[in-house]
């Protein structure tokens, strides 16, 4: 019985309810004087309860005096809770998601490196679909087996690689101005988008050989997911424009884009970018 009661309770009886249920189950029709001694609570208590039952349509009472109990049956009543029941989940299904609609993922920062490689492996090992990847020739390296293991599995890889390195999966857009960032940047920048679900943007090595100045920042932020993955799949159009237009390139705007950066940067800019 100890176990009905609790079961009963999950479904939102009382244990009062759930004792006078299963008291009538046992003995019906039953008068309160029965049914108090049956399921074994007072008596005062038991009238409460039996009027909380009918009202909820549990019980049934006779208009004979005394008046007499009996319980609905059991599967009607499971029932309907399960009608209840379904009609909630499906509510709740429909309008939960709706409510994270308006909230906006926060962006975390790593800065201990190991916990940066970690995050960056657990990312691939995520990928359902797609990851668009910027990264340098030393630290691919680390992270090759990886993203091969995520190929294998059908997962489309597009890389922007920076200082010459080829890989034999996915496909490999090749940085020309590998050393002129990395010097720029003071280190090795990686930029990840998976799946457009979640990215990450930050310094992988530091010339300062510092770990304060390794950062990594992580999002599951939708819209800064897109940015980020913008951002990759531009330099793609680039780099391939520019591998087959190099000689139109070159004469409208100089070797290296000096007269693109100069239009886009300034001239008195130290930041060198492609």
């Amino acid at each position: 019985m100890a176990d009905l009661v609790e079961k009963l309770k999950e479904i939102g009886f009382n244990s009062y309810e759930a004792k006078v249920y299963i008291a009538l189950l046992k003995k019906h029709p039953a008068t309160g004087y029965e049914i108090a001694k049956l399921a074994n609570i007072p008596q005062a208590r038991t009238y409460d309860t039996l009027k909380v039952l009918e009202n909820k349509n549990i019980v049934a009472i006779s208009n004979s005096k005394p008046a007499v109990y009996s319980p609905i049956k059991p599967k009607q009543i499971l029932s309907g809770y399960q009608k209840k029941m379904n009609s909630t989940l499906n509510y709740l299904e429909k309008h939960l998601p709706q409510v994270k609609e308006n909230y906006n993922e926060p962006i975390i920062t790593i800065t201990d490196k190991q916990s940066i490689q970690d995050k960056i492996i657990e990312l691939i090992q995520n990928a359902k679909r797609e990851i668009y990847l910027e990264i340098w020739s030393q630290d691919y390296k680390i992270f090759e087996q990886e993203l091969l293991n995520a190929y294998n599995r059908n997962v489309e890889i597009r890389i922007v690689g920076y200082d010459n390195f080829s890989s034999r999966f996915g496909m490999i857009f090749q940085h020309a101005f590998a050393k002129d960032i990395e010097m720029s940047l003071g280190g090795r920048m990686v930029v990840m988008a998976i799946d457009e679900t979640e990215g990450i943007v930050g310094k992988l090595s530091s010339f300062k050989n510092e770990t304060n100045d390794l950062n990594l920042i992580y999002t599951q932020n939708k819209n800064v997911v897109f940015i980020i993955k913008e951002f990759i799949v531009h330099d793609m159009y680039l780099i391939d424009v520019e591998e087959n237009l190099v000689e139109q390139m070159k004469y409208i705007y100089g070797k290296g884009f000096k007269r693109l950066k100069d239009k886009v940067l300034g001239t008195n800019s130290s930041y060198l970018i492609h």
